[in-house]
């Protein structure tokens, strides 16, 4: 291993209950990649002159390799996930065993290194602009009851506007919608985001 460990991942390794040596065998093929080890998030993070490059984390079924901007990446092997169809610039490669790791030990590395050669080029994912979501029906028809209500939400950062719109669109049933649209009317009014108190 060419790059220096980070003490929190160690304790964080030495912790984990499940996916342990997973976590160690992508750990020694991304700090073979000269990346910097950090601990950010609760998670192993390897990071290219202080960007986030890729980052190591364990779900219940499987383990993933979190690539910051994996829209980015080629994916010539077709093998980046997109989580949610709402996660716009990161993409993960999960695996279910030590094997597989090691069956993709090459594949991992030409990945990693082409997201350090996105990170060098200095290339940006192009974030979907809160415009080009759409308001739910239900927030649209509380808007057209309360135009202040419409005023104070554009009045919002875009990435409360976005957290607002995604977490009511999430709902299935429309009357969901609308008891979630009620439950945050005074907080839009108040000027506070979906997580403000």
């Amino acid at each position: 291993m060419k790059g220096k460990t980070n003490l929190k991942v160690d304790e964080y390794i030495s912790r984990a209950k499940k996916w342990k040596e997973e976590t160690e065998r992508l750990r020694s093929i991304i700090l073979d990649c000269d990346l910097t080890e950090e601990f950010k998030w609760m998670h192993p993070c390897y990071t290219f002159e202080n960007k986030n490059v890729v980052l190591i984390h364990g779900f219940k079924e499987y383990c993933a390799l979190l690539f910051h901007k994996g829209a980015l990446l080629k994916d010539s092997h077709g093998i980046l996930i997109q989580q949610t169809e709402n996660v716009q610039a990161a993409r993960q490669i999960r695996f279910t065993s030590s094997q597989e790791i090691i069956e993709m030990k090459p594949i991992l590395r030409d990945y990693i290194q082409e997201a350090i050669e996105v990170e060098k080029a200095g290339l940006e994912v192009e974030l979907k602009k809160t415009e080009e979501y759409s308001i739910p029906e239900e927030l649209q028809q509380k808007f057209d009851e309360l135009p202040e209500l419409k005023t104070a939400f554009e009045a919002l950062t875009p990435g409360r506007q976005r957290a607002y719109i995604l977490y009511i669109s999430k709902a299935k049933q429309s009357k969901t919608r609308e008891s979630r649209v009620e439950k945050y009317v005074q907080h839009i009014l108040d000027g506070k985001g979906l997580n403000d108190n």
